[in-house]
């Protein structure tokens, strides 16, 4: 049984469910110590007094917010929790919302939300049903690890999902950072080849095809250099110029439709061959 990382309850109105949060995702990292070039030194970290230079524990660190002229106002792990007495506990739906209303920008972290007794599981479950019936998701605010957050809740399969959200001040805003952006043509060959591509690419989203090429990367320098092999880095692609750019799309679309074409002569016959051994199956019985 996974160990949940919040608990607390989700309120709709008058309406309280005990529910707990779990990670829905893990990482895929490899580990890595740091160590001094030339040496077998591991280099550490340690929470230091700069004045001193002695190692300080870690109940005996608090927190300082820079106030401006040199001065922190500090304070204390109990005092954020007295800031809000309750709302570490309390998951508060605001409002619903058309899930496809909000711009995945938003999104910040998935987790699942799962009730946390059996007396509250059908109010849990009757929730869960209401979501997915309706096709909308819940945005709620709580806190949890000293940090208030914005959250969307929603339907997915047997299990509630919450997805942690950025504020929309958050959000940067795309002309400040990027500054005057192109704009693309509204007709052309460019443009119809451009739809075309997009057309022949176009498949049903299996998250199963795609796995962490880069992390295998990683782990194959790593063998490599545990034997004294070595490794050859692979050369970025060059950018396509616009003279170019017409013959590239036109390649790219046939590409596309070939290797379309082979995926759907393989299902079909994959699909012959399973009626085929039915049919063997079957006069067999």
């Amino acid at each position: 049984m996974a160990r949940s990382i919040w608990s607390g309850f989700l309120s709709l109105g008058l309406v309280s469910i005990p529910v707990r949060l779990y990670s829905a995702t893990q990482e895929h990292e490899v580990d890595f110590h740091q160590f001094e070039r030339g040496t077998a030194d591991r280099i550490r970290y340690k929470r230091v007094n700069e004045r001193t230079g002695d190692e300080v524990e870690y109940d005996d660190v608090v927190k300082g917010h820079d106030v401006g002229g040199g001065e922190y106002v500090i304070v204390e792990r109990d005092e954020l929790d007295e800031v809000a007495p309750g709302r570490s506990r309390s998951l508060d739906i605001e409002q619903f919302v058309e899930l496809a209303e909000i711009d995945p920008i938003h999104f910040q972290k998935s987790y699942y939300l799962g009730p946390s007794d059996d007396d509250t599981a059908s109010s849990y479950a009757l929730l869960r049903t209401a979501l997915e019936k309706t096709g909308r998701a819940a945005v709620a605010t709580f806190v949890m690890r000293g940090k208030e957050y914005l959250a969307c809740v929603r339907a997915s399969g047997p299990v509630l999902v919450l997805e942690t959200m950025f504020f929309a001040d958050e959000i940067r805003d795309p002309v400040k950072e990027l500054g005057d952006l192109p704009k693309a043509a509204s007709r052309g060959k460019q443009l119809t080849m451009a739809v075309d591509l997009v057309e022949a690419m176009t498949e049903p989203w299996k998250p199963q095809r795609y796995h962490d090429t880069y992390t295998e990367r990683v782990e194959e320098l790593v063998e490599a250099k545990r034997d004294g092999k070595e490794v050859v880095a692979e050369s970025p692609p060059a950018a396509t110029g616009a003279t170019d750019l017409l013959t590239a799309l036109q390649d790219s679309v046939a590409a596309a439709k070939k290797t379309r074409g082979k995926t759907a002569a393989k299902k079909k016959t994959a699909k012959k061959t399973a009626k085929k051994t039915a049919a063997k199956k079957k006069s067999a019985a």
